[in-house]
């Protein structure tokens, strides 16, 4: 397995270390729930080191962009950040990932960490215009320091008014004396927080010194199990359960980051073009149980008499509501919310509903 910076300092903490997307990764130290509510009442912070980072160089940057995602990346401006996916040509998605306006020319993209080969190769094989591409995966440290008080810890090591970085825009500056940092506002929790990206032989300082900083406010490390009960209560996607290679962007309810504007002729416009224009047979929703029961991936759902209309891809019981919560695909006659569904529970038929996320609010 491949490590990150801070797999010695997980060890050393005595985290449940587990396989994940070819790295040893921590998936919980004190236990998801307790991790989960520090993050949303204080704060925590996650290794997320594993993360995929491309950098988009010269000219043609742009235009490269432009013709792999399905987001306009013409819109933004020098320190913005964009939320987008790379459409396939069989109108399903690579993977979904950030852009990040650099400087002029010169973009970041951060790529899931099970999908940064496939990612590569797909980048490589469709940059028909010449852009200048670099995959800097291994030498790019990030670690997500999430939560209300993620701020108040964070100020204390940087000159950068953290409260002038808005959502999904970011700044490059000192940090615990550190040159270069990117600190980021895009996270995956719905709990407020940062992201940090720096070298790797800078990781331990930032690690101390982030700890250091928030031992007042309680701060944790947290695993990726707890990541995954956070962004399930915002409703967030994750690639391989949520969206995957057969899963449509505009099934996934993710229009929004799809645009058919003038001169963008990404991968596979103009089947989904043809596809928003006489609608989908499936939707991506939420959903909350009314019965008690625990939604789990691949769990068939049904209607009144039992007939299958989907199928869960993410489910947990809720830390903060305390009832089960999922998404899963249905037929768009059952999309609505408030529609009354059913959780073939081996066999069990536990009563739902359909709801918009996020199940928690955002701070």
């Amino acid at each position: 397995m491949k490590t990150t910076p801070f797999t010695e300092k997980h060890i050393a903490l005595g985290a449940k270390m587990h396989e994940f997307a070819g790295y040893n990764m921590p998936i919980e130290y004190s236990g998801i729930l307790d991790e989960h509510h520090t993050v949303c009442q204080s704060v925590g912070v996650f290794d997320v080191s594993h993360m995929g980072e491309f950098w988009v160089k010269r000219p043609h940057a742009l235009e490269f962009i432009q013709q792999v995602t399905s987001n306009n990346a013409a819109v933004l401006t020098l320190g913005k950040v964009q939320y987008t996916c790379f459409p396939n040509e069989t109108g399903g998605i690579v993977d979904d990932l950030l852009v990040y306006f650099y400087e002029p020319d010169k973009y970041m993209l951060v790529v899931n960490a099970a999908n940064i080969e496939k990612d590569w190769n797909w980048c490589v094989a469709h940059n028909t215009v010449g852009a200048e591409l670099e995959n800097s995966s291994d030498r790019i440290a990030q670690l997500a320091v999430q939560g209300p008080k993620a701020i108040d810890t964070l100020q204390k090591l940087t000159s950068l008014n953290l409260s002038e970085i808005p959502y999904y825009t970011f700044r490059v500056g000192d940090f615990a004396g550190v040159p270069n940092v990117i600190i980021s506002n895009t996270g995956y929790t719905g709990a407020g927080g940062f992201e940090l990206y720096f070298y790797p032989q800078d990781a331990d300082r930032i690690w101390d010194a982030i700890f250091e900083a928030g031992a007042e406010y309680g701060i944790k490390p947290v695993g990726l199990g707890a990541r995954d009960t956070l962004r399930l209560e915002m409703g967030f996607c994750l690639y391989g359960n949520d969206i995957d290679d057969t899963t449509s962007p505009l099934e996934a309810g993710l229009g929004w980051i799809t645009k058919f504007v003038d001169g963008k002729n990404f991968t596979n416009r103009q089947a989904l073009e043809k596809q928003k224009a006489e609608g989908v047979t499936r939707r991506l929703v939420g959903f909350e149980m009314i019965d008690r029961g625990i939604p789990r991936h691949g769990y068939a759902l049904t209607d009144g008499e039992g007939n299958v209309i989907g199928n869960v891809t993410s489910g947990t019981m809720s830390p903060t509501r305390k009832i089960g919560i999922g998404l899963g695909y249905v037929q768009v006659a059952f999309a609505k919310p408030d529609t009354e569904i059913y959780l073939d529970n081996r066999g069990r038929h536990l009563k739902a509903k359909v709801v918009k996320p996020p199940f928690r609010n955002m701070i």
